[in-house]
């Protein structure tokens, strides 16, 4: 199968961009030959700190407006993306509908930011050009046109996958992070803030569901990850609301949101 028409000439001049402030662009641009693209988001991920943002491209501006106050903060431990980080995803092209917990869509994380967003579709590239370090190319469709990637576009970005990647591990082989990143860090500082800011006493493996479930996962989802029953997750969850003096998932969401953002853990 061929690219399509000026593909090629693009990829030539991402890849002599390389060593330039031009090649975020240049790459997106071979990219929008490729496949229609309506925004883009280039961004690093770290074992201990913060995303880093790249590059970003979008028509519509609600797919970015809370990127920076939101996302960057703390909103990105909840993204099903950052988990391909925490889990060392094997590199390659992810779809979000393949990869996102079993009740993404009906979680407050979704409602709350990625809705606002308008994205309909989100695929991303996925590369380890240093230790600690990935870098995610993520490719969206919104509101712009409206309109899914189609199983072409698909199949299309699995087949210059292999390239992506290798630009990707090219480009930000300079990179670094320290340290390890580990989920019982970041249920301990919930712990530890939420003691320090409201009174409130949470164990470790509550701490561990309410992370989970703000990510999205069911009660069965769940079990499964903590190797626990469907049931014993209800337990918990049960626990953990009374804890709180809270009675829903959004009040959940209300109560945590402000103290990952506090967090440096990761």
């Amino acid at each position: 199968m061929e690219l399509p028409n000026s593909a090629e000439n693009h990829l030539g001049q991402a890849i002599a961009a390389l060593a330039t402030d031009r090649f975020e662009h240049a790459l997106f641009e071979w990219l929008n030959r490729c496949f229609e693209i309506d925004n883009t988001t280039m961004l690093a991920y770290f074992q201990n700190r913060v995303p880093e943002i790249m590059f970003t491209h979008a028509v519509e501006r609600n797919v970015h407006e809370k990127l920076f106050s939101d996302y960057v903060p703390g909103a990105y431990l909840l993204d099903p993306f950052h988990a391909l980080h925490v889990d060392g995803a094997p590199p390659g092209l992810y779809r979000l509908k393949d990869i996102a917990p079993d009740q993404f869509h009906r979680n407050e994380y979704y409602a709350a930011y990625y809705q606002r967003t308008t994205l309909i579709d989100e695929m991303a590239y996925i590369a380890y050009p240093a230790e600690g370090v990935s870098v995610q190319i993520c490719l969206g469709r919104d509101k712009t046109s409206g309109q899914r990637f189609s199983a072409r576009d698909i199949q299309k970005a699995e087949r210059i996958s292999p390239i992506v990647c290798g630009l990707i591990e090219q480009r930000w082989s300079g990179l670094q992070s320290t340290g390890d990143y580990r989920s019982e860090d970041l249920a301990g500082h919930l712990i530890s803030a939420l003691q320090q800011q409201h009174g409130v006493a949470l164990s470790p493996r509550q701490a561990e569901v309410a992370i989970l479930i703000l990510r999205g996962h069911s009660s069965v989802s769940i079990g499964l990850r903590l190797g626990i029953s469907p049931q014993t997750v209800k337990v918990f969850r049960k626990q953990l609301y009374r804890r709180c003096g809270i009675s829903s998932q959004a009040e959940l969401f209300s109560l945590l949101m402000p103290l990952l953002s506090t967090t440096e853990s990761v």
